[in-house]
């Protein structure tokens, strides 16, 4: 049986050398907005990794979308001009076939909050926190702001700072642009009954619930040329009663796809601070598992994917066409090297490294399990 973590797949009109991606992990280190030398070390790190594609962190597409006041954003020509500085030095060390992908998002309600190891809270007002938007004046959770309710020319802001975004992104020299779906971000804030208690033309039904993210959508897609690969990251359930159930992701994800979305990579959860996530091994693949069978579109899967087997078992089954991994290659960042030699690949190296494979180095055993 050949190893299929390794082989190659079609993403719309991006093929990407093999089935691992690094997953959006935001690192909450930019001078407002813009990317910096943590960055450049951070991106050229994950260039080498081993990974066909790279996912660039949820990069708001308005000052005020973003989560933290460290959080990239891509909506001014120095935030554009330092990203494609720092991703010009990343493809530079890049493997043979890498792709780059960036995530484009708008935190909505969830946005001018602390960085996580400052607490990762609300800001306070000391703390020169902005005023938040979402779908319905519902705080995020308790001592949250209420955030300020979205008319339809707000909306339409957003819709076209979207756009623009993706306009800007693909100048910056991205193949892949994801749309963030999920987490309890603003696109999710409409999708989600929990957060969305509107009676207009943006809520009352989940058909017009999803339309904002559906607008997105096709903003995106009209915005940038056919040969970049556009896909959204989306709930497969929000882990509580009265929200979005894995019915509901289908349906949407379907939709996606008539709007010519080329991908969804299936998370779940962020909506609600008070959810009870069933943490473990693959527990979101049964989500991906359902949305590839009912809809037939190119799935990624992520959530506590961390060994080769395992993530070549969730191929091998049809579960899903790509894996995202997310803290294990944080921890591993030569992950996709070390999966390589599990599983029996030749997977190319950067020739100053080639010295520390396994097969010209013994020690590799001792500092792996590897048989």
């Amino acid at each position: 049986m050949s190893v299929k973590l390794f082989s190659s797949l079609e993403i719309g009109s991006v093929s990407v050398p093999n089935r691992i991606a690094i997953a959006p992990m935001c690192q909450y280190s930019a001078s407002d907005g813009t990317v910096n030398e943590w960055h450049l070390q951070h991106w050229m790190n994950m260039a080498m990794s081993g990974s066909g594609l790279v996912m660039i962190e949820a990069t708001g597409v308005e000052r005020i979308g973003r989560i933290t006041h460290g959080c990239v954003g891509l909506y001014n020509d120095l935030n554009e001009r330092e990203m494609k500085r720092v991703l010009d030095s990343a493809k530079a060390v890049a493997l043979p076939g890498t792709k780059f992908g960036i995530q484009l998002g708008h935190a909505g309600r969830k946005a001018s909050s602390m960085v996580p190891w400052l607490g990762g809270m609300a800001c306070k007002k000391e703390d020169d926190a902005w005023q938040t938007v979402s779908s319905s004046a519902i705080p995020f959770t308790q001592g949250w702001p209420v955030p300020e309710v979205l008319d339809d020319k707000g909306i339409e802001r957003i819709i076209q700072a979207f756009a623009d975004a993706a306009v800007r992104a693909v100048r910056v020299g991205f193949e892949v642009l994801e749309i963030h779906m999920t987490h309890g971000y603003l696109v999710h804030q409409f999708l989600s009954p929990l957060s969305n208690t509107r009676t207009d033309h943006w809520g009352g039904t989940p058909e017009k619930r999803q339309r904002f993210g559906l607008e997105v959508a096709r903003a995106v897609r009209a915005a940038v040329p056919k040969s970049i690969a556009v896909g959204g990251r989306i709930a497969g359930f929000d882990w509580v009663e009265g929200g979005i159930t894995l019915d509901d992701a289908v349906d949407f994800t379907k939709k996606l796809k008539a709007a010519e979305m080329d991908y969804v990579c299936v998370s779940s959860g962020g909506i609600d601070p008070t959810a009870k996530i069933a943490v473990g091994p693959s527990y979101q693949v049964p989500f991906a598992r359902e949305i590839k069978k009912q809809t037939g579109i190119v799935t990624r899967a992520v959530g506590m994917i961390v060994t080769p087997v395992q993530a070549e078992e969730i191929l091998q089954t049809g579960d899903a066409d790509q894996i995202a991994l997310g803290r294990c290659i944080l921890d591993n960042p030569r992950w996709g090297w070390h999966a390589a030699d599990v599983l029996g690949v030749d997977l190319p190296r950067p020739p100053q490294y080639d010295r520390a494979r396994a097969k010209l180095w013994p020690g590799s055993k001792l500092a792996r399990d590897i048989a």
